[in-house]
């Protein structure tokens, strides 16, 4: 398993992160455990916002809060001085209950609610990324109500496929999100909000898709973006102040992986921005990114506790964790990939291959096929890596299991920053309506 971060094997030949010993962790905090090394983050955050002061440029940096929101992490982003992407109410109100400067929060989504824009607008948040002319004349209507005018992004598609998974490309003309430029709703709808009286349209905004290793695709959206910001102020005089280029930054998952580092990625955006405004005579806009995945994914690891095997000759050896797809939906959903080892015997060297079962009553609850490893026994801890960005955020109650506890860890310190579910969590919602205890009792 690549080590990522503060990760290293310890004398005691145990995975230790964050200066922690991964079997100390497992023993105060039980397992599953996900387990976020602190100092990762935050270098991360760090080089996103050095890479565009580099630049020159006007520039925003907002985390992308759907792959892995918690009040703590909230905190981390608002200490590294960047701002922060919400796309629903539960994200906003996390959000605020951390503290986090409104006038830095970010809202995005293809279906906001009322309810949702309503909390947002009261809250005064920063910007709105508008996806539809039903949220226009929504959002307009009820901050007029409000007697407030709201600054906004329209998210525009334009027609670029990121070279990644299908589910997650959401550039190209084809996709639930955003004003196509091909068809001409993207220009109506620069057309619509510079019409209403209670918004302020900053700009427009693109995401080409998710895991991406490359930057042609960032250049050709940035071409075209700036293609359709001179025709706009060319045709009907809308100036764009903001460019935002989305997110989709890949990081390392298993060796197959070639990310690039993030000064690279952001000096082919903003040289791209830079030449295509430029040469177009165009004030030179600021730029707005949403790294997410890439800001906490390799930073994550979660720990699990061996349970069971079932070794079928000839065929293959099932080791089961006391996990799986509750806290980890990602290979269920996206065949995604991951590399794992024996936290506690980490310098022993592999002995046998087997493919890593998850607890739950599905058959498709697999986290990693053909895993070399020692020889495993019932208690030994397995780590998998990379499991920062959409593992805590997709969880589920599955089969009623309780969802992981979450620890940072720096400096040798551990912090547990969201407890592990209890039966009373389970439950907790739960409600038995009075005829069924009247009947009960009649019984």
């Amino acid at each position: 398993m690549y080590l990522h971060g503060t990760s290293k094997i310890n004398d005691q030949g145990h995975l230790e992160i964050g200066g922690v010993d991964a079997t100390k962790l497992v023993a105060e905090y039980g397992t599953p455990l996900y387990v976020f090394d602190e100092a990762l983050v935050r270098g991360r955050c760090r080089e996103f916002v050095d890479a565009f002061k580099a630049s020159g440029l006007k520039f925003q940096v907002a985390y992308a809060s759907k792959a892995f929101c918690v009040m703590a992490m909230c905190r981390i982003v608002d200490e590294e001085g960047m701002s922060l992407d919400v796309v629903s109410d539960g994200e906003l109100y996390t959000a605020l209950q951390a503290g986090f400067p409104a006038d830095r929060i970010h809202f995005h989504g293809n279906n906001k609610t009322i309810t949702e824009l309503e909390m947002a607008i009261d809250a005064k948040i920063g910007c709105f990324v508008v996806d539809n002319f039903i949220e226009l004349q929504m959002l307009n209507a009820i901050a007029g109500e409000k007697r407030q005018k709201v600054k906004i992004l329209l998210r525009i598609t334009p027609g670029v496929e990121a070279h990644t998974h299908e589910y997650i490309s959401t550039g190209q003309t084809d996709s639930k999100f955003g004003f196509d430029m091909g068809n001409g709703s993207a220009f109506r709808a620069v057309q619509e909000a510079s019409q209403l009286s209670n918004v302020e349209l900053l700009g427009v905004h693109s995401h080409i898709g998710s895991q991406i290793f490359e930057v042609e695709g960032f250049r050709i959206a940035a071409e075209k973006v700036a293609g359709f910001a001179v025709q706009v102020r060319k045709e009907i005089g809308v100036t764009f102040k903001v460019i935002n280029l989305g997110g989709g930054f890949g990081i390392r998952y298993v060796s197959e992986d070639s990310p690039l580092p993030v000064a690279v990625y952001v000096k082919a955006i903003t040289d791209a921005i830079k030449d295509n405004f430029g040469s177009n005579d165009f004030p030179m806009p600021e730029i707005w990114v949403e790294p997410g995945r890439s800001i906490v994914g390799d930073a994550g690891t979660t720990l699990y506790t061996v349970g069971t095997t079932k070794d079928i000759p000839g065929v293959r050896k099932y080791v089961a964790v006391d996990g799986g797809m509750t806290d980890n939906p990602r290979p269920a959903l996206y065949d995604a990939v991951y590399e794992a080892m024996l936290a506690n015997r980490a310098t022993e060297q592999p002995t046998e291959v087997v493919s890593i079962a998850g607890k739950c009553c599905e058959s498709g609850d697999m986290l990693i096929w053909d895993l070399n490893l020692p020889k495993v026994n019932s208690g030994d801890v397995l780590a998998v890596s990379c499991t920062g960005a959409y593992n805590y955020a997709m969880a589920s109650n599955y089969n009623r299991i309780r969802r992981p506890g979450v620890v940072f860890v720096k400096d040798g310190q551990s912090d547990l920053v969201v407890k592990r579910e209890t039966f009373d969590n389970i439950v907790g919602n739960d409600i038995i309506p009075a005829r069924m205890k009247q009947m009960s009792e009649t019984v």
